[in-house]
């Protein structure tokens, strides 16, 4: 079989390949050869260990200026050792394992998550420094910033200042017990002495009694004083709701005051205008309730009571007594409060009603008091506007009618009346600093006998409590009524009242309050005018919220402009209250 003609032709042309070579090396053998020698120039890698530098084939020519930086290094040292002069071998990373990114762990810090579990470093504490508890479990608190670990240097112990006089506070109110909840923290106790009352059901009780005794230099104010011991019982009684809607509260204070010796039956050979027998109690409580209809439409209503006695040394007190007759004044509020936007409208009805105890006389009669009982009808109404928060000015109007038991007196004169007033004032409530209000308005009052003269004058009615600081509070009050008299020929009694009270902590549990009083009776159409002044100061010291001691001093000024009517007379008493 015949090769094809490509594949011929590769077969002819392998020895002619062959052949070549062996021509060449042929010719090169007729040159001397030389064997090289062994030197430790064959063992230098730099440039230009093998061959001359004047043969080197990298040398730079005639023509070319070198720069000093281009020279050619220095030749080695034939006679050293080229094993010193070999660089360090860089690490073997045979067999280890590769590092990349941040080491595990890296930022867990004093208190993160380690994953290698390795123990952390504990901080180190100066002698006497204090040391944070750890905790103990998952939902704990953590420990309290030591000073080790805040800026700045530690401290070896607190300074003096800021742990004396501090009332301890026990771990479980504090909320530094280990694994306690977190508690909601408690507002500051404005009076850390006060009353704190007990819970019956939703109302909260708050009671508390006063017994006081000491010495009265003039208790029947008398021209010519006669002194007596004295004692007062004073209770009083403080509930109020807790409820989210409706609100109720009932306020109750009264007093006895009892007197150790009796008055004179006669002065200068008449009737004594003094009760032989001068104890007298004095009763002042309220109840007020509230019902929520909607948001902006409340019920209101209010129940009421007064028991007492005429003041000593006021005219309307009968000649030759023996004991002061008592009178209870009571009655009710019945209204409703709407409130439009920032308009307010308050609306009720009022209906009260006096009634006096027959008197008991030096000589055994018993004489009636059924003309100075009556029955009083009215309506008051105010409206207000939310000017700015803090200040709300009103405008009230009332009006009522008296109408008496008996149509006349004992003197013969036609008592029922009708009248009422006018005010305009506004309540304050700025910053908790100043609260209160005060108006000034008219008041008159017409009656059906036409000899007795329409009785009318200015007004002022306002309650103000300053708080100057946080330790001392002045308070302002301000009153005008007009009162009924069985004076012959006098209309009434226009009775206004000015008192201001200062009150001082000395320490939360020594306080002293100051209060003075100016009050003016005008008796009109009988030309008799009576001022009177009153000096009080009270040191209370508090033992505890349940026990307080108190000392007060006060004297009293009855100023007349009738011959004989005048009287002064000064209270030294000590006593003790009990609260709960």
């Amino acid at each position: 079989m015949r090769s094809p003609p490509g594949r011929g032709r590769s077969s002819r042309a392998h020895p002619l390949r062959a052949a070549l070579p062996c021509l060449l090396l042929t010719a090169l053998e007729s040159a001397p050869a030389a064997a090289q020698s062994l030197t430790p120039d064959l063992f230098n890698p730099t440039r230009g260990g093998f061959v001359s530098p004047d043969t080197l084939p990298t040398r730079r020519t005639a023509g070319v200026v070198q720069a000093p930086s281009d020279a050619l290094p220095a030749l080695p040292d034939p006679n050293a050792d080229p094993r010193k002069s070999q660089p360090t071998p860089a690490t073997s990373r045979v067999g280890q394992v590769p590092t990349y990114g941040l080491p595990a762990a890296n930022g867990a810090s004093g208190s993160g998550y380690d994953s290698l579990n390795r123990k952390r470093q504990q901080p180190k504490f100066y002698p006497g420094q204090p040391k944070p508890k750890r905790p103990v479990g998952p939902g704990s608190p953590p420990p309290p910033t030591t000073q080790a670990t805040s800026l700045g240097p530690p401290r070896i112990a607190p300074p003096p200042s800021e742990t004396a006089h501090k009332t301890p506070t026990p771990p479980a109110m504090a909320g530094a017990v280990p694994g306690q909840p977190l508690r909601r923290r408690l507002k500051a106790d404005d009076d850390p002495f006060g009353a704190v009352g007990d819970y019956a059901g939703s109302f909260l009780i708050k009671g508390g009694l006063e017994l006081s005794a000491g010495y009265d230099t003039n208790p029947a104010r008398l021209s010519k004083p006669v002194g007596s011991p004295v004692y007062v019982v004073a209770p009083d009684l403080l509930v109020v709701s807790d409820w989210e809607r409706h609100a109720l509260v009932a306020d109750l204070r009264g007093s006895f005051s009892g007197y150790g010796n009796q008055m004179p039956a006669t002065i200068d050979g008449f009737a004594s205008p003094s009760p032989v027998d001068i104890d007298r109690p004095d009763f002042t409580g309220h109840v007020d309730g509230r019902v929520d209809v909607d948001r902006d439409f409340k019920l209101a209503s209010q129940l009421r009571l007064r028991v007492a006695t005429d003041n000593p040394g006021s005219p309307n007190v009968q000649a030759g007594l023996q004991r002061y007759p008592v009178y209870a004044s009571y009655g009710g509020t019945f209204g409703f409060d709407q409130t439009f936007n920032r308009f307010e409208v308050a609306a009720g009805a009022t209906i009260d009603r006096t009634a006096y105890t027959n008197s008991k006389l030096t000589d055994g009669t018993i004489s009636s008091n059924d003309d100075r009982d009556f029955n009083q009808y009215g309506g008051v109404g105010r409206f207000s506007y939310d000017l700015k928060p803090g200040l709300k000015p009103f405008v009230e109007i009332e009006g009522d009618s008296r109408v008496h038991d008996q149509p006349a007196d004992r003197n013969g004169y036609f008592r029922d009346s009708s009248g009422g007033y006018a005010k305009v004032g506004s309540t304050f409530e700025f910053t908790r600093i100043l609260t209160g209000e005060i108006s000034v308005g008219y008041t008159a009052r017409n009656y059906v006998d036409p000899r007795l003269s329409q009785l009318a004058g200015f007004l002022t009615t306002g309650s103000l409590i300053w708080n100057a600081s946080g330790l001392t509070t002045v308070k302002f009050f301000t009153d005008t009524q007009i009162a009924e008299s069985t004076v012959p020929g006098s209309s009434g009694v226009l009775v206004r009242t000015y008192s201001a009270e200062v009150d001082h902590d000395f320490r939360r549990w020594l306080t002293a309050v100051g209060r003075f009083t100016f009050g003016t009776y005008d008796y009109q159409n009988q030309n008799r005018n009576d001022k009177t002044y009153s000096l009080e100061g009270n040191l209370i010291y508090k033992l505890n919220r349940n026990v307080w001691i108190k000392g007060t001093l006060r004297h009293d000024i009855l100023d007349s402009n009738q011959p004989g009517s005048s009287s002064q007379d000064t209270v030294v008493m000590l006593g003790v209250r009990l609260q709960n």
